[in-house]
């Protein structure tokens, strides 16, 4: 130990060390705890008595043991409460329970704990750190990422304030006195927030999952000032504009950005509408025997008995703005508030031509850089038309414009691409539909919320829209398959996974059959190179058996809520079942122990 501490100090600083060598007297591996309360001098690296020690010893010539138990405890001892806990214990009994706690997720720190957050005079003063985090959908990662930035800031005593901007609204709204007063502001978000706000501040903006895997990192930034000042474009306003990107961001993320603003507008009138036609359609096949009806009053189904017909009209409603919002919304994104108009007119237009859901998609950029465009052709009006440039020229132009360009440019070709995807679809060979299923299910499972699982869902909302039912059956399938999977490997290949790992089998379950993708993030990224591929395959292999079991879905979210109104429910559990169960075993065999 000696000879270790001749060669450098092993004084992590915070008043905590681990002095550790390797010898060849020692046959196997062993750590001895000490604490001194009152400090000594270790020549820490921080200049601070150390008050915890941590001594290992481990055999000459053997494995790096030693190293993963010290990787292990440097990352307990982040917690400055459980730090304080251990220099605190009275007995060794009363040292190990509190690793023990801490090991099983069970420690909670005292209720009168002064280290709970070592907050700065700077600090109490103000909040030091304001963030915003934001998702497409708004379910998981949101809420993820901000426990991530609020977590990591406590342990550095760090004053933070997070805003959500999830599936319900902005939550803990950031206030204009505390924008002034923060020392950094971070943005991670996948979709677009309320940007003006922070016009001249330096703003650090990146993505969502950044939040979650890299806060440490963003709020050195933040706080370190490595962030340009923001600029509110001009007439941007307060609403969902401008945000969520960056000046240097690549072409292709600004398009995901655009393409994600539209799509989480548009989900809560998809979801809503889907699943009031569904519950249509089921009373329909629970009221009326269609076999004895002529070919006539079948085409009328879902709309054949009076209860059926009401459900109907209101979803198919709330359906009618899908096309419309996804436009306006992408539109507005470019464009901010004058691109609304015109990328809804744009949607909705994509609707009466048949150019339908891809129509809409285009029709809203087109909007959206169009509006751009007169945007800086008007620039050269006097100064006393500005106020009317909104309210007249904008919407004026703009919906003329994108009107021809929808019914001449957009519409034509479009349709004909859609007649074609749907025959395509209709007369498909039976082999081809499993490698399309196959496909969409893995793709939920690459990311797990991220481009590739949105691209998978949006395309199967997409055909949902057309009149096809299979795609999108495929990819919600395929969403549930990674949590439910995690968490049957949790339990059977118990070995594999820590004891806090295990303990999220309930709630991994549950987030897989509401269709919550997301619960599987934190075992994917810990382990990507192992839990990806798993989950990857057993996905794939259900998305497929979708497919080979003719599964229909009119319902796009809902997961084991909306099983009653999917053609052939059987065969949809059976091949989440089988799917999450390849993925389980899968990955129980290809993980490393754990324990």
């Amino acid at each position: 130990m000696q000879a270790r501490e001749a060669s450098g100090t092993t004084g992590l600083g915070d008043g905590i060390a681990t002095p550790h060598a390797k010898s060849a007297g020692v046959k196997a591996p062993g750590l001895a705890a000490m604490t001194i309360p009152e400090g000594i001098d270790f020549q820490s690296m921080d200049g601070n008595p150390a008050r915890l020690f941590f001594a290992i010893a481990a055999p000459d010539g053997g494995n790096d043991e030693h190293l993963m138990i010290l990787s292990k405890l440097a990352t307990m001892v982040m917690d400055p409460d459980f730090k304080e806990a251990l220099i605190k214990a009275k007995t060794k009994e009363e040292f190990l329970k509190i690793i023990d706690d801490k090991e099983d997720g069970k420690f909670k720190a005292p209720a009168d704990s002064a280290n709970a957050v070592q907050l700065s005079k700077e600090a109490a003063d103000h909040i030091q750190i304001l963030a915003v985090t934001a998702c497409p959908t708004g379910i998981a990662h949101t809420f993820m990422a901000a426990e991530s930035l609020e977590q990591h800031a406590k342990k550095r005593g760090i004053s933070i304030k997070v805003e959500t901007n999830g599936s319900g609204g902005a939550k803990n709204v950031l206030t204009a006195e505390e924008i002034a007063k923060a020392d950094g502001i971070i943005v991670a978000a996948d979709k677009n927030v309320a940007m003006a706000r922070f016009d001249g501040k330096k703003v650090v903006i990146t993505k969502v999952a950044d939040g979650i895997n890299k806060a440490d990192e963003l709020i050195d930034r933040a706080l370190g000032g490595q962030a340009p000042v923001y600029h509110a474009k001009a007439g941007e306003g307060g609403g969902d504009a401008g945000g969520g990107g960056g000046e240097n961001e690549s072409v292709g993320r600004q398009i995901y950005k655009h393409l994600m603003n539209g799509v989480s507008h548009m989900l809560p009138f998809v979801i809503g509408g889907g699943i009031l036609i569904a519950i249509s359609f089921l009373i329909d096949g629970a009221s009326v025997d269609l076999n004895s009806l002529p070919a006539e009053e079948r085409s009328k189904f879902g709309n054949i008995t009076p209860l059926a017909h009401v459900f109907n009209g209101i979803g198919g409603a709330s359906f009618g703005f899908m096309l419309p919002v996804l436009a306006g919304f992408i539109s507005m994104s470019i464009a901010d508030r004058p691109g609304l108009a015109a990328g809804f007119v744009g949607g909705a237009l994509s609707a009466s031509n048949g150019s339908g859901f891809l129509g809409a998609l285009l029709a809203g950029f087109v909007a959206g850089f169009l509006v751009n465009a007169l945007k800086k052709i008007l620039a050269v009006l006097p100064a006393s038309l500005e106020g009317t440039k909104p309210i007249l020229f904008y919407p004026l132009l703009g919906i003329l414009f994108i009107g021809l360009i929808c019914n001449f440019v957009i519409g034509p070709p479009v349709a004909g691409i859609n007649e074609w995807l749907k025959d395509t679809l209709g007369h498909m060979d039976p082999n081809a539909k499993l490698i399309m299923g196959a496909v969409i299910g893995g793709m939920m499972a690459i990311d797990m919320g991220g481009p590739l699982n949105k691209a998978a869902y949006v395309t199967g909302v997409g055909l949902l829209a057309d009149g096809n039912y299979y795609v999108i059956a495929a990819a919600m399938a395929g969403g549930m398959v990674p949590p439910i999977a995690i968490a049957i490997s949790t339990i059977f290949f118990k070995s594999k996974f820590t004891e806090n790992e295990r303990k999220t089998a309930p709630t991994n379950i549950i987030m897989g059959l509401s269709f919550i993708t997301e619960g599987a993030i934190p075992f994917a990224a810990g382990d990507p190179l192992h839990v990806i591929p798993a989950c990857a395959i057993g996905s794939a292999l259900t998305g497929a058996l979708v497919m080979m079991f003719d599964c229909t879905l009119m319902a796009p979210h809902g997961g084991i809520f909306v099983v009653p109104t999917i053609g052939n429910p059987g065969g949809y559990l059976m091949a989440i079942a089988v799917g999450s169960i390849v993925g389980a075993v899968i990955l129980g065999i290809i993980r490393k122990t754990r324990e």
